[in-house]
């Protein structure tokens, strides 16, 4: 391991979104500094071989929920402890999301979190905010967030009633209120009401288990939530982002509206990549309930599939994980209720090994538009780019030397995650992180992680008005102004009302 100086990556193949290229990478003070064939090197420089390897941007999770409070238990995997897995798996930044309860601050919230992460972090990382409630105040301190802390994007939920859950003049508010600040709409797309009511259907028929959490969240309630948002999103002219597609319903809803000119990003994610919902009727308790999360995993196993055809075709955007991990002892707090079973699966680990093999080695996507799906777009969409998911001079060190070639098998006996369970369990993936490069350091080697990682990472801010999302909106404003009619003024009769 290396602490942070002058690094050259020799002898690979450097891949960004848009190109590849034989070149070394020439680091210095955590910055590329010059990219290019047979670079010089200099005295005491550190060398990293990627001969017959390629070299890629690190990888951007944009869903994440450390050590998140959430139905009555904390998430295991916690700041120090996710981006350390991060890091081994090829992922060098995440996007966490502040979600208070309702009535709370938003300030206060973001400040919580930034109290959390900063001492501990060891991968640099942003935050998205959760708008859970409505008020002139939530109002005002997201421009707050946005002016003042680096915030440019807000997370709304059209689930979890009682909780989070926002009703349509609310999503407007929130929508409207993003366009005028320059930040991203996200969505949590399902419909809480008929979810609530499906819960109680389910336990009155005495289904009391895991299956019982997708029974009653069908795709129907993904497809009309994600329509409905796209509809008031569009109402409101901003870009909007909806986090986890899980089903092929929601998803073609999404491509029809992207076809159709609407500035709207969808985000599937790991689990839905890589595995199915058959698991929720496994004759083990605990095996099925590992797999709770929401939007459920959908039981028809065609589904990874079809997601992973329109991510590599760009009717979908980008991948995260939803990372929000919980122990079998959590999980067990709705062993007589699936309701009460904290919904949360694995995945920031993971992700890249399990895009590059459906992905990649499936022949569905190239190396480019992996790198797009699980870094560029992402650093796009949230105006980290080019400082992040690119490898050109001036930007952040964060790469990953990945082999192609390398096989590994992923489970719960040898992740770096605290949680006990890993829903790709005994899945072989090629494409293999070897070296992690973090901030212009070597944190990844050989199998190891660096052992003094706490709070090596730091918050990044983001500045509003992103013009991979924004351009297309301001184009549309100018041309889509509604005019008034000139005409003549009437001079005919006029009925008196109540005539």
């Amino acid at each position: 391991m290396s602490d942070a100086g002058v690094v050259v990556v020799q002898g690979g193949r450097v891949v960004n979104a848009e190109y590849s290229e034989q070149a070394d990478v020439l680091i210095e003070g955590g910055v590329v500094r010059a990219v290019g064939p047979a670079l010089p090197v200099p005295a005491g420089a550190r060398l990293v071989s990627a001969h017959g390897r390629l070299v890629l941007p690190g990888g951007v999770d944009p869903h994440t929920h450390m050590e998140l409070p959430f139905m009555g238990t904390r998430a295991v995997d916690d700041f120090y402890q996710g981006t350390r897995a991060a890091l081994a798996g090829g992922t060098t930044m995440i996007v966490d999301f502040v979600l208070g309860a309702r009535g709370i601050s938003l300030l206060d919230a973001f400040r919580t979190w930034r109290g959390w992460a900063d001492p501990n972090v060891c991968c640099d990382y942003s935050l998205h905010v959760g708008v859970t409630w409505w008020s002139e105040q939530v109002s005002e301190e997201m421009g707050v967030l946005v002016r003042s802390e680096g915030v440019n994007s807000f997370k709304a939920f059209m689930a979890y009633k009682e909780a989070f859950m926002l009703r349509d003049p609310e999503l407007f508010s929130v929508f409207r209120r993003c366009k005028e600040l320059g930040a991203i709409a996200q969505v949590h797309a399902e419909n809480g009401d008929l979810i609530a009511e499906g819960e109680k259907e389910m336990l009155e028929r005495g289904i009391t288990g895991p299956e019982g959490h997708e029974l009653c969240r069908p795709e129907v309630v993904e497809a009309e939530a994600t329509n409905r948002a796209i509809t008031i999103a569009g109402r409101a002219r901003c870009p909007l982002y909806v986090v986890h597609v899980m089903s092929k319903a929601a998803a073609g809803v999404i491509a029809r509206a992207r076809r159709a000119g609407q500035v709207v990003f969808g985000e599937p994610i790991a689990a839905g990549l890589g595995t199915d919902g058959t698991h929720y009727w496994h004759r083990d308790w605990r095996h099925a309930a590992a797999y709770v999360m929401g939007p459920p995993l959908r039981p028809d196993p065609t589904t990874p599939g079809y997601l992973m055809d329109l991510l590599a075709n760009d009717d979908l955007s980008t991948t995260g994980t939803d990372n929000c991990t919980f122990n079998a002892c959590q999980k067990a707090m709705g062993k007589d209720d699936f309701t009460k079973i904290p919904n949360g699966v694995n995945g920031v680990e993971d992700r890249m090994s399990v895009i590059w093999e459906r992905g990649v080695h499936s022949g569905k996507m190239d190396e480019n538009r992996f790198v797009a799906v699980t870094s560029t777009n992402a650093a796009k969409i949230f105006n980290l780019h080019p400082r992040k998911g690119r490898i050109a001079p001036g930007c952040d060190a964060d790469l990953v030397v990945w082999n192609p070639n390398a096989t590994r098998t992923i489970s719960a006996r040898t992740h770096h995650q605290a949680v006990d369970f890993n829903i790709f369990e005994g899945m072989e993936c090629h494409g293999v992180a070897d070296v992690t490069i973090s901030r212009g350091r070597v944190v990844w080697e050989g199998g190891l992680l660096a052992p003094d990682l706490r709070g090596t990472g730091r918050y990044v801010p983001r500045a509003a008005f992103p013009d991979y999302a924004y351009q297309r909106i301001r184009a549309q404003d100018q041309a889509n102004q509604p005019r008034a009619v000139e005409r003549e003024p009437y001079q005919g009769p006029v009925l008196a009302p109540d005539a």
